[in-house]
């Protein structure tokens, strides 16, 4: 594991790239960094980091770390210097798909780069606290050897030598995030479309989403075990949300974040399967050709 200060560089100087590199600063490491646009690596030249005038200029470092846009753009940045990156260390935090962090990492063996594909499950505003966490999958060599330095970032997970792994589990857990807020943004649109501010619902929401937030692991061991049938689960008939859906267009509101709810449990009801479970609607979305 890498105990001593060592030389890194980030391409790629948004709001998460600039604090990235930023907590490498704080550590101690001597960081070059990079960014199409140049004054957006101001702040951290006059804190001491070297700018670097081309991605070319920013490859010679122990490790070099790149946060851009997209999967395209990580192309457009890297192609150019390919013939400069043969035993290089990648660290990619770049968001991209679980076919294109593969694809990157066959990319960059081809290049003889050693290759590692982060998610960052943070905000800028928490690297390097202890809300933040960082998922790794990848080459574990890599990932061993530099242990240290994704500590600073937050708390690292490896995921395992399937370099997609990563970005699967990150838009993963952002996929229960965006249905989460989703779900917010209805319920205040509901109550507000009676007067009630968003800040007022959003307190009651708050606690209660932390009430029920328990029977997610309740939840997975149904999943996991295959059995729906299982004495004490909510029933789909029961779990139908006509009354929230109608109460909704009473309201004067779209109803298409809880259509989809809606639709799910149907499916599994009109299969036969209304006495199962709430979480058998997995199954729908599992197979979502099949109702069963």
């Amino acid at each position: 594991m890498t105990t001593t200060p060592q030389t890194v560089s980030f391409l790629g100087l948004g709001e998460m790239g600039s604090a990235l590199a930023r907590a490498a600063m704080q550590a101690g490491h001597s960081t070059i960094v990079w960014n199409r646009s140049a004054g957006k690596a101001q702040a951290l030249a006059e804190a001491g980091a070297r700018v670097a005038a081309s991605p070319a200029d920013a490859v010679d470092a122990e490790a070099i770390v790149v946060c851009l846009l997209d999967h395209a753009s990580v192309h457009e940045v890297l192609d150019p210097v390919a013939d400069r990156l043969a035993g290089r260390r990648l660290i990619n935090l770049t968001t991209t798909s679980p076919d294109g962090s593969r694809e990157l990492a066959d990319w960059a063996a081809g290049v003889g780069a050693d290759y590692l594909d982060g998610g960052i499950m943070a905000t800028p505003e928490m690297i390097g606290t202890s809300q933040s966490s960082v998922l790794y999958s990848g080459s574990q060599p890599l990932y061993d050897e530099h242990r240290e330095l994704l500590e600073l970032w937050g708390r690292p997970e490896y995921f395992g030598d399937d370099a997609g792994m990563a970005s699967l589990y990150d838009l993963a857990l952002l996929s229960g995030m965006y249905v989460m807020f989703a779900g917010f943004f209805h319920g205040a649109a509901m109550v507000g479309a009676s007067g009630v501010p968003a800040k007022e619902f959003a307190v009651r929401a708050a606690d209660w989403l932390q009430t029920v937030v328990g029977l997610i692991s309740e939840y997975a061991e149904v999943i996991d075990g295959g059995d729906y049938s299982v004495p004490g689960q909510q029933s789909l008939v029961f779990s139908d949300i006509s009354d929230i859906v109608n109460a909704s267009r009473a309201q004067g509101i779209s109803t298409e974040v809880v259509d989809v709810v809606q639709r799910l449990i149907h499916r599994q009801i009109d299969a036969g399967h209304g006495s199962d479970g709430l979480a058998r609607v997995i199954e729908s979305i599992k197979n979502p050709e099949a109702a069963a």
